[in-house]
């Protein structure tokens, strides 16, 4: 059995959970998210503020999708309960990024254009320029998938480059730099 799979997820107070026809509904005050556990390799119980995840064989795939099971499952519980948030930087001569109307996020990142990314209904984007007068990005929502994919979507704009390392990058990213022309042309002849 899987290790991870076997631990019970506990829940606080302010959360709910529900477990019906291969659905498993959890509500906080974060809000709803549902997961669909079709399989019939797992099977959910909840009592006493705890969901456990059960697996009903001992072959590697029940062992798989136990894991990954109770993973999700602890995913949703902390995104309805605390929410997830990711946080990007903006970095470079002239980079920044606007927020038109809620639902559109403008990146002007060097092109000839500026881009525009449709913002999912499940996440919340905020801006905001750090001292460094550089832009602050913050992604949040109650789903990890949909923060994290959408942050993955608005550094793939503009990935940092290598030389200055301007571009795109989450807060806290250790860029890995190279040396320029003039660093290589100082070596010995």
């Amino acid at each position: 059995m899987s290790r991870l799979g076997k631990k019970p997820v506990q829940m606080s107070e302010k959360v709910k959970a529900e477990f019906r026809n291969g659905v498993l509904e959890v509500e906080g005050p974060g809000g709803k998210l549902l997961q669909t556990i079709v399989n019939d390799k797992i099977n959910i119980k909840i009592n006493n503020g705890t969901i456990l995840v059960e697996a009903m064989g001992c072959s590697r795939e029940h062992n798989m999708l136990h894991g990954l099971t109770r993973g999700l499952v602890v995913n949703m519980v902390e995104g309805v309960s605390k929410g997830f948030k990711k946080e990007l930087e903006v970095i470079g001569l002239g980079y920044k990024a606007n927020i038109e109307n809620g639902v559109k996020l403008i990146l002007f990142v060097g092109f000839s254009h500026s881009v525009n990314l449709q913002i999912p209904s499940t996440v919340k984007v905020t801006t905001a320029v750090t001292p460094d007068k550089n832009t602050l990005i913050t992604v949040t929502g109650i789903d990890k998938y949909e923060v994290g994919a959408f942050a993955s979507k608005i550094r793939a704009v503009k990935p940092p480059e290598p030389y200055k390392g301007f571009g795109i990058r989450y807060l806290g990213e250790k860029i890995i730099r190279k040396a320029g022309k003039a660093a290589a042309g100082s070596g010995k002849k």
